[in-house]
């Protein structure tokens, strides 16, 4: 079966499910996601007993596991840590709490800049979510301590946090990727809990120097900027996920989408807002963006139509507007949560959500994890799930008026 004939196949089905699904109160929908994720998610947790790490993706039809030194260790918990809020039940905390403390080794971690995903989406939503004073005091602590851990990697001459250390043979000085505004959150929330200044002081600085260099006129980002630790000046701007240098890899924008309004939300500055902006206009209107508002994996990829969908793109993405239209005129915010739920209904179709003991036990399929190194492409991804479930928590809280939910 040929790529082309797959992608084909995703269109008939997302168009014939958004059809029928759009009929279908979203209320409903959101209540049918979260009963599939819980019957998925008891299957994942199956496969995962007994063996080391955490479920990141499916690989030779065998669930892929993980050590606590991936970055994406802390999805699983994570995503854990969602289905108890959704549901209530005490089997979903147990487990969380279980996978949460396997990610502990994070804390200490120097060599990586992804320790906002790795200890944010467990000890971060489990410190939002349990009760007890013993178990929140060391869920605060072991987020603090990954939070003083994460600012080592920080140069003042550069204004950046470092993404990752360089690699034999590389060419790069100081790469800083656009992923690594996700891990600005983990900062401004220590500089509130320790009454510090100094988290959000480089939280701030990165995001400033981000915004300065990564972004093209049209709102789009480069993936990776390359600096001269000693000077601070712009060495390269160059991709390593994406299709080419100047191309607009989807889950970047999305990462830079979600990261400006979440720095937004924290600070209240208005080149944040207004970034984020800028990022969504890009996003939502690209002519090369499907019908089904899941982005092919890079908008710039030449062989479109006949190339990957990346589901995580989306759901991150939909779950950015839906915070991002809290934070907009009722025109804009309406025009936000209406893509947000059209994404997440294509989600929710045959098309994309697994169905019980389907997809190993994940949620999503058709998610791109690093194509030009023919890794993870059109499967199941952590990380997709994680955020598919948060942007469905969003659309609830932003339906029931609460809007407590970030």
């Amino acid at each position: 079966m040929t790529a082309k004939t797959i992608i084909c196949g995703i269109l008939l089905a997302a168009c014939g499910a958004s059809a029928a699904a759009a009929a279908e109160p979203i209320g409903a929908v959101i209540d049918k996601d979260f009963k599939v994720a819980s019957a998925q998610y008891r299957i994942l947790l199956d496969k995962a007993a007994g063996k080391p790490g955490f479920p990141r993706t499916v690989e030779r039809g065998d669930v892929k596991m993980v050590g606590p030194g991936d970055w994406t260790a802390g999805f699983f918990p994570g995503s854990l840590w969602y289905l108890f809020e959704a549901t209530g039940d005490a089997t979903w905390k147990t487990a969380a709490m279980r996978y949460t403390a396997l990610t502990a080794p994070a804390k200490f971690d120097k060599s990586q800049h992804d320790l906002g995903f790795m200890l944010g989406a467990g000890y971060g939503n489990g410190l939002r979510l349990v009760d007890d004073a013993a178990t929140r005091s060391a869920y605060r602590d072991a987020l603090l301590a990954g939070a003083t851990t994460l600012i080592t990697r920080f140069n003042p001459k550069v204004g950046s946090i470092q993404s990752w250390d360089l690699w034999p043979n590389t060419t790069w000085a100081f790469p800083v990727i656009i992923d690594n505004m996700m891990n600005l959150e983990l900062l401004m929330w220590a500089a509130k809990a320790a009454n510090e200044p100094r988290y959000r002081e480089i939280a701030i600085a990165h995001a400033d120097t981000a915004l300065k260099n990564h972004f093209r006129p049209d709102g789009s980002s480069f993936h990776l900027v390359d600096y001269d630790p000693k000077t601070g000046a712009v060495r390269a701007r160059v991709t390593v996920q994406g299709y080419a240098d100047g191309s607009a890899w989807a889950r970047g924008q999305a990462w830079g989408l979600y990261g400006y309004t979440m720095m937004y939300r924290e600070t209240h500055r208005d080149e944040y807002l207004r970034q984020a902006h800028k990022i969504a206009r890009f996003y939502t209107t690209h002519p090369r963006l499907p019908a089904d508002k899941v982005p092919f994996w890079d908008f710039d990829d030449p062989a479109i139509p006949d190339a990957p969908r990346d589901a995580s793109a989306a759901a991150i993405a939909a779950s950015a507007l839906l915070e991002l239209a809290t934070f907009s005129d009722r025109e804009t915010a309406a025009r936000y949560r209406d893509f947000a739920e059209q994404t997440l209904r294509s989600l929710s179709s045959d098309a994309y959500l697994a169905k019980p003991g389907d997809n190993g036990g994940f949620l999503l399929k058709h998610a791109t994890g690093h194509k030009p190194a023919k890794s993870e492409i059109d499967v199941p991804l952590n990380y997709a799930d994680y955020y598919f479930l948060e942007a469905l928590l969003r659309l609830k809280a932003a339906r029931s008026g609460t809007g407590s939910f970030h």
